[in-house]
């Protein structure tokens, strides 16, 4: 079969969308310099709704008679709390004091959480394959965490930064667990929508502690500037692009752009903060790659 420009289309989305979704760790590491990081995730996310509210009220107010119920509440408050919450503010509070290059290496190893706890709780079948594999892929995590440095292992000294980011990629992976086996009755876009909005309620108390006792928001340019674009560009063009390309390839393929969103971040590290890529980071991206192709090999 020839390839026409149909069929490149989604190949091209597939190269295109993680460029917008690595943009999220430029926010993690330049934004945080002007904007405290909860507030920033909390307006991020309020702004999102904000702006998709305008585009799906109408069909989401005829959703809305079919899911009204507590128990569709409660579950897309733990999707907004899971995916805009924990994977909101985890990655702005790891900015502070780690790299693009560290957090986008660590957030790679979300597949793989996504296949221990479908194990641990939905039953899912485990071989040995895919246990080395997992095994690959938390000693690649934890050679970026101690900066290949057996002595930070020993001393118990870690850069807070990265515990961070780790705990977004569980946070991720719970987050698109339950995505996947909670069923709704809500179009993508109208769910997106709410998902955003339950996310900035539950980063709201966050946000007030933050504001009052430890750096409150100075709403200037530069916070609008922010916020605005971790809302547009990580936020509502990447998840857009993601929603068609994996209309067109399907979640598997569609899942290697966790991997470009890698190359990108390192990128972007590289460019526009002057970061240096050393040797632990190629080992352990080496062994995070293997552990995810183990993972998914059938």
């Amino acid at each position: 079969m020839s390839y026409s420009k149909k069929n490149i289309y989604p190949f091209f989305l597939l190269l295109i969308q993680p460029i917008f979704m690595a943009s999220n760790l430029i926010v993690a590491r330049g934004g945080v310099e002007f904007v405290p990081p909860i507030s920033l995730a909390f307006w991020r996310w309020l702004f999102v709704f904000l702006i998709l509210i305008l585009f799906n009220y109408s069909a989401l107010r005829k959703d809305l008679i079919k899911i009204n119920n507590k128990k569709e509440y409660f579950k897309l408050f733990i999707l907004g709390a899971t995916g805009c919450g924990i994977c909101g503010a985890f990655p702005f509070i790891a900015g502070q004091t780690t790299t693009i290059v560290n957090m986008g290496i660590i957030y790679t190893s979300s597949p793989i959480f996504i296949i221990l706890i479908s194990c641990l709780f939905f039953r899912e079948k485990f071989n040995l394959i895919k246990i080395i594999g997992l095994l690959l892929c938390l000693i690649g995590v934890f050679i970026i965490i101690i900066r290949g440095d057996i002595n930070l292992l020993l001393n118990l000294t870690f850069n807070p930064g990265d515990i961070w980011m780790l705990g977004a990629a569980i946070g991720w992976a719970i987050y698109s667990i339950y995505l996947y086996n909670w069923n709704s009755n809500l179009k993508v876009f109208p769910r997106f929508t709410l998902i955003a909005l339950f996310g900035a309620i539950s980063l709201f108390p966050f946000y007030l502690f933050e504001e009052i006792n430890l750096a409150p928001t100075t709403f200037s340019a530069d916070f609008f500037k922010w916020t605005l674009f971790a809302a547009i560009s990580p936020g509502i063009i990447a998840f857009s692009l993601y929603t068609i390309t994996q209309k067109y390839l399907g979640a598997t393929v569609t899942g290697f752009t966790l991997y470009l969103f890698t190359i990108y971040g390192s990128f972007f590290g590289i460019i526009f903060f002057g970061e240096i890529i050393q040797y632990f980071h190629y080992l352990g991206a080496l062994l995070v790659f293997m552990g995810i192709y183990l993972v998914k090999k059938k």
